[in-house]
């Protein structure tokens, strides 16, 4: 993939071979992606223009394709490359890259189609900070009953149910939700989210009711580096009522502290010593890359 164009003010955007300005970017109204959601996508931080755990963003992205059974379209260099340059296009210093494949274009029907070829899309935004006042205080969450789809360890571009979820908890006043089913911690409209005892970090067990982050194994690498306990675990609604503190993560927000959970305080109602220290391991991380 050969991409010697010099970076440009504007958003650029690849699609199907080609880099583009965002407003020339165009996809037949018969691609699978508009008319099904039968496509797969990954979010891609980059620091300081650098990708943060690439191997593993790629894996899932391979992960997904091979679940919906689509044929990957590129080699792993050419995601990089394809990743690289889309950051090198841009000014801004923190990025996360959108990529999106679909199944492609082809006549109206449920089936597979025999001869379609993949849609490939991606573009670069800017990574912006989270608001020092939600570092500072926390955010707030809501809970919810689970109704998705049972595939949620697939990132299908099928996100209906999460978006409904993450506007129940904007309705409700709250930055997040956090989602049970059968009485049992799920994870976030977009985030996973984890329960802290003491000493102890927990998180959903990784099966197909969740979608498992990236940030699952950095926060399970983060919390050796902090001496805590990290486990996944089923989790009921009293546990995580009961929690010392919560805190969400996911590749744009990193990690933040919840404080308040259906209207009521989760521990001291404060940011707590344990998200104190994941959040400057994390930054250590990031300077570490």
């Amino acid at each position: 993939m050969q991409d010697d164009s010099p970076p440009d003010p504007e958003t650029w955007v690849f699609l199907n071979g080609t880099f583009m300005p965002l407003r020339e970017a165009k996809v037949p109204v018969l691609d699978r992606g508009f008319i099904f959601g039968d496509g797969i996508y990954e979010v891609v931080p980059a620091y300081a223009g650098r990708p943060f755990r690439w191997a593993e963003h790629l894996a899932r992205l391979k992960r997904s394709l091979a679940r919906i059974r689509i044929a990957n379209p590129l080699s792993d260099q050419a995601w990089l490359e394809l990743v690289r340059a889309l950051i090198a296009r841009h000014s801004w210093r923190d990025q996360f890259v959108y990529l999106h494949i679909t199944r492609g274009v082809a006549k109206r029907d449920h089936a597979f189609p025999k001869d379609a070829s993949p849609t490939v899309f991606a573009m670069s935004s800017e990574l912006l900070p989270v608001p020092a006042v939600q570092r500072e205080e926390g955010v707030a969450a809501v809970s919810l009953d689970d109704v998705r789809w049972l595939q949620c360890d697939i990132k299908s571009i099928s996100l209906l149910g999460n978006v409904l979820a993450r506007q129940a908890a904007v309705d409700g006043g709250a930055v997040e939700c956090i989602q049970f089913r059968d009485g049992v911690m799920t994870e976030g409209s977009s985030s996973n989210i984890w329960v802290v005892k003491d000493e102890t970090v927990t998180g959903a067990p990784l099966d197909h009711r969740i979608l498992e982050g990236i940030r699952v194994g950095l926060i399970e690498s983060l919390c050796a580096a902090c001496g805590l306990t990290f486990r996944t675990s089923a989790l009921s609604r009293q546990e995580v009522a009961c929690a010392n503190e919560l805190l969400l993560s996911s590749a744009t927000k990193e990690i933040l502290p919840i404080t308040r959970l259906d209207g009521h305080p989760v521990g001291s109602g404060r940011p707590g010593p344990v998200y104190a220290r994941l959040y400057q391991a994390y930054q250590d991380a990031i300077a570490a890359a």
